[in-house]
């Protein structure tokens, strides 16, 4: 699959966008640690700009802006925890969370990967890069992302979902690969940090509708806020 796994045709359910709602939420609040404005917060700006394009409530956008930088009471302390381990049929898988209570996460993890195995720290991400991933649309049909990659300076691309492309990018160009796009025929739906796998595993319809029900089931706690899988196509 190449970068983050999503489950297929679950933004339809109104439970799933507040989910989502809730998720960025998260990594809101974790961003906004470094200051509320997003014009001086290029990692909150993406995560705004990512909440926005998800239709999340301005009331539920700025509170947690504000609770992230201490400026509400009743603030959540949320630890960043990463998980590595294989789906069944040993397919390498990475998974992010953020929590408030770490113990109550691990022990959903051990759960969630009783039908795969968990992993030590290592066990998997040597075989990922940690890269930014960009998720652009043409803004015309002369847009070409091969120029648009050179010039705004990503170091690869592929196609995406929906007529999208994806821009990778080292972890440090993220931003401003991001500022550049527009300038090149290209308007941002999404951008974030995530693991890409070196190699990936194929499997038969059979293996990969189990590989495919065990990463939805992680990727339906609500600790967890992103699911890598090296999944071939």
């Amino acid at each position: 699959m190449g970068a983050q796994w999503k489950a297929k045709h679950k933004e339809l359910a109104a439970s799933v966008k507040g989910k989502i709602f809730g998720k960025l939420s998260k990594e809101i609040m974790v961003a906004a640690r470094s200051g509320a404005d997003p014009d001086m917060n290029s990692r909150l700006r993406l995560v705004v700009e990512q909440a926005k394009k998800a239709s999340m409530p301005r009331e539920t956008l700025e509170r947690a802006i504000k609770k992230g930088a201490g400026l509400l009471d009743g603030g959540v302390n949320l630890e960043r925890l990463v998980y590595e381990g294989f789906a069944p049929h040993r397919v390498p898988v990475i998974v992010e969370c953020l929590t408030d209570n770490i113990n109550r996460t691990l022990s959903n993890i051990r759960v969630l990967f009783r039908k795969g195995q968990l992993g030590a720290a290592g066990s998997v991400s040597w075989d990922f890069n940690y890269q930014g991933l960009i998720e652009a649309t043409p803004a015309s049909k002369e847009a070409d992302p091969e120029l648009a990659a050179i010039e705004a300076g990503a170091h690869d691309f592929e196609p995406a979902e929906e007529g999208a492309t994806l821009f990778i990018t080292d972890a440090a160009d993220l931003d401003a690969v991001c500022r550049a796009l527009p300038a090149h025929g290209f308007i941002v739906q999404s951008a974030q940090l995530g693991y890409r796998p070196k190699n990936t595993v194929t499997l038969n319809d059979a293996e990969r509708a189990e590989v495919e029900a065990f990463l939805e089931a992680v990727d339906a706690d609500d600790d967890v806020q992103n699911v890598y899988v090296a999944l071939g196509g």
